[in-house]
């Protein structure tokens, strides 16, 4: 297993490759070990998929020892970078983000996202740089994925967006940010429109109705993922084989199902 400091150069290298760093993301150990498995060269976890695996909504009602505990279980169960949604810090201010991010490094862990959400885009700026001090102390090159929710939220009229998400990147760039991740938005003109004026790696959130993988990267994107969408498709499969086994006797929904061997060997290696 690579050291840390290799891991993070490596997960940074993945941002320079010519082509978007595709992460589709994990909420346990058996989605991490299925994504890798799958050929995923790294990983990143989803805050609503953990907070759904552990009993809770999502929206920073996890506190940050059980968010971590399972981050600590996801990055040992896989070889290949991984990178945390720790929400906006699991702390009240900018020197709880430090603590968090201590103990994410701590974990194996060389990338975080940490969104705005409701906070006011000086205090956001605040809890990146207090990430960026945190890793720079210990000397790993941890990779600062800063959410911007302007376009997620539907903060301010939809004309003023865009401006506004360029000002809030700016601000988190000059606090030490590495990449910018801004969900909620994937036509193409706007996803031009934020590469363009982001001097730093535009990450978007991908799903049904998106245009693919290939063609936000040709609209600049580099790096695509999918939040909770995996996630909500697995429990999607549950509900809907419980329904039919419940209701109607049969087990439909349950063909095609991962070989039990075969799954069973991947998660006891």
């Amino acid at each position: 297993m690579p050291n840390l400091h290799d891991l993070a150069n490596r997960f940074r290298a993945l941002h320079s490759t010519g082509r978007p760093l595709v992460l589709p993301n994990a909420w346990d150990t058996a989605s991490a070990r299925i994504i890798a498995e799958a050929g995923a060269p790294a990983i990143a976890t989803t805050s609503a998929g953990v907070a759904w695996d552990l009993g809770a909504a999502d929206g920073e009602r996890l506190d940050r020892a059980a968010a971590l505990e399972q981050a600590v279980r996801i990055a040992a169960a896989v070889d290949v970078p991984v990178s945390a949604d720790i929400e906006g810090g699991y702390a009240q201010d900018a020197d709880g983000v430090a603590a968090t991010v201590r103990q994410v490094l701590d974990a194996g862990i060389v990338g975080v996202n940490i969104e705005d959400g409701p906070r006011p885009a000086a205090e956001h700026a605040r809890r990146v740089a207090a990430a960026r001090a945190a890793a720079d102390a210990v000397g790993v090159p941890l990779f600062v994925n800063a959410r911007i929710d302007v376009y997620l939220a539907d903060i301010g009229a939809g004309p003023d967006r865009l401006e506004e998400t360029l000002k809030r990147a700016a601000a988190c760039l000059a606090a030490g940010a590495d990449g910018i991740f801004v969900p909620g938005v994937t036509d193409p003109p706007t996803v031009a429109a934020l590469a363009q004026g982001i001097d730093a790696p535009l990450g978007v959130m991908a799903g049904p109705g998106a245009p693919d993988v290939a063609e936000l990267g040709r609209l600049g994107a580099v790096r695509v993922s999918v939040g909770p969408a995996i996630a909500q498709a697995a429990h999607a499969l549950v509900r809907s084989a419980a329904r039919e086994l419940l209701e109607r006797g049969t087990y439909g929904a349950l063909a095609g199902g991962y070989d039990y061997g075969e799954l069973d060997a991947l998660l006891g290696s």
